[in-house]
C-alpha cells in the first residue's frame, strides 16, 4: 500500500469548470478545449476538466496539482484550442519551464505566466509525469492511460502540499504610453496581425532577392556574350568566314 496525504483544505483550491474525484487518486486528466462527460473520474481520475488558455487556465490546473500531493500524473488530451493552443503551453511550461513570464517554445498567442514562479513551476515539474495525448478524444484511450497510471501509483509527493494565489484579471496591452485591457481574443486577433504583418515582410525579402538574383543573372549573361565577341576578334583578327569554316569536309 502506497503512502497517501491529505491535499490542502478544500481542495481543489482554485474554482474552474471540472469534475472530482477522489482526492487521493494519483490522476489528474487536462482535455484542453474537449467537454468530456464522468469517464475520467469513473475511471480513477482525480479531477478532470478542460482549459481554454495558455495562461490563466494552466495557472489553475498547477495550482490544483501542486496542492494535492498525491497526484503524480497529468494526462493531457482532448482537442486543441485553435489561438491559443493551450495543450501546448501546458506541455512546454512542463519541459522548458518560464523565461521573463513567457512560457518556453509555447505556439500560443499569449502564453504569459502571472501567478507562477519559479518554485512553482518546479514542484509542478518534480511531482507530477505527463502523458500527451493532445487531439485524442477516444474515450477507451484515455481511460487506459489512467488506469495505467493507477497501477503504477508511485505514492504521494515527498513535500506538502504548496498554495499560491491566483488573480484572475484581463489580458492588458500596452496602447502608446497607455495600459489597456482587451479580452484574450482581440490579444489573439493582435497577435495574428503581427504574424501576418512579419509575413508579408518575409515576402517582399523573398521578392528582392529573386529579383536580384535574376537581374544578376541577366547581367552574368550579358557579360559572358560580350567576353565571347571579344575573344573571337583577338583569335581571329581579320574575321572568321563562316562559310568555309561550316562547309570545311
Amino acid at each position: 500500500m502506497v503512502d497517501k496525504k491529505e491535499p490542502a483544505k478544500g481542495w481543489p483550491v482554485v474554482k474552474g469548470e471540472y469534475d472530482t474525484g477522489d482526492a487521493k487518486s494519483p490522476v489528474a486528466v487536462a482535455t484542453c478545449g474537449s467537454h468530456f462527460n464522468l469517464f475520467p473520474i469513473k475511471a480513477g481520475a482525480a479531477i478532470s476538466g478542460p482549459f481554454k488558455t495558455e495562461n490563466l487556465g494552466i495557472e489553475k490546473i498547477v495550482a490544483n496539482v501542486i496542492s494535492n500531493p498525491n497526484i503524480r500524473f497529468l494526462v493531457i488530451c482532448g482537442s486543441e484550442v485553435k489561438g491559443h493552443i493551450s495543450g501546448d503551453a501546458l506541455i512546454c511550461l512542463y519541459k522548458y519551464g518560464l523565461k521573463d513570464g513567457r512560457i518556453v517554445n509555447a505556439k500560443g498567442a499569449i502564453p504569459f505566466i502571472e501567478n507562477l514562479d519559479a518554485n512553482a513551476v518546479k514542484r509542478f515539474q518534480e511531482q507530477v509525469q505527463i502523458f500527451e495525448m493532445v487531439d485524442v478524444e477516444d474515450e477507451a484511450k484515455i481511460t487506459q492511460v489512467i488506469k495505467d497510471c493507477l497501477a503504477k501509483d508511485p505514492g504521494a509527493f515527498a513535500g506538502e502540499p504548496m498554495l499560491i494565489t491566483i488573480k484572475e484579471k484581463e489580458e492588458e496591452v500596452e496602447v502608446g504610453a497607455a495600459i489597456k485591457p482587451v479580452s484574450g481574443e482581440l490579444a489573439i486577433i493582435q497577435s495574428r496581425l503581427r504574424a501576418i504583418k512579419d509575413d508579408v515582410k518575409d515576402i517582399g525579402y523573398l521578392n528582392k532577392f529573386t529579383m536580384g538574383w535574376y537581374a544578376g543573372k541577366m547581367e552574368g549573361i550579358a557579360i559572358g556574350v560580350v567576353l565571347c565577341v571579344v575573344l573571337l576578334a583577338l583569335l581571329f583578327p581579320g574575321g572568321i568566314d563562316w562559310t568555309k569554316l561550316l562547309l570545311k569536309p
